[in-house]
């Protein structure tokens, strides 16, 4: 039941950030939402999730994990960042995987929304896998125009950072019990 509630809190900040490893910024393969492609190349990953006001529950998970530094660090990375939305749909998950005794969980989850290198929307493929830092795969899926990640819908894609690229995402991931 922890690492269930971990896997959902790294699923979730990973969406926040939106950030996801690719290489041009083709929109073609963007969700059917309305999705925002905004160039940020002075700013870290985790600068771009910080100007960003619906992924602060991301940012302070981050934060609570002890991952800010490494999403400021040089990369690349391509996150999946879920919003705040995503993250209030597992509230009562959240709130524990917060407490400091589940900061390990909560570092799983996390990781689970990170992936190294950079991939933009055009470099995403129907059926690709993608190994996360967190050590197990996401798969993409994309039908009619509507990109998803396992189960996540992405919003918003190609938002650049001088170490990677976001993309947002509406569910928090969670890695599989391994």
């Amino acid at each position: 039941m922890k690492l269930t509630h971990i896997a959902v809190i790294a699923a979730i900040a990973v969406a926040s950030l939106g950030v996801v490893a690719c290489g041009s910024s083709d929109s073609e393969t963007t969700a059917s939402t309305t999705a925002t492609t905004t160039a940020m190349t002075d700013e870290t990953i985790a600068a771009v999730a910080t100007g960003n006001k619906d992924l602060s529950t991301l940012v302070a998970a981050l934060t609570a994990a002890d991952l800010v530094t490494t999403l400021e660090g040089t990369g690349p990375y391509t996150v999946f960042a879920p919003t705040d939305a995503a993250f209030s749909d597992i509230q009562s998950t959240v709130d524990t995987l917060l407490e400091p005794d589940n900061k390990t969980d909560l570092q799983q989850v996390l990781t689970y929304h990170v992936v190294p290198g950079t991939y933009t929307a055009a470099d995403l493929t129907d059926g690709q896998k993608l190994k996360t830092v967190e050590g197990q795969d996401l798969t993409v899926s994309i039908k009619d125009g509507v990109v998803k990640v396992n189960d996540a819908t992405v919003e918003a894609t190609d938002i650049t950072a001088s170490n990677g690229v976001v993309h947002v995402i509406n569910k928090v991931l969670v890695p599989p019990a391994s």
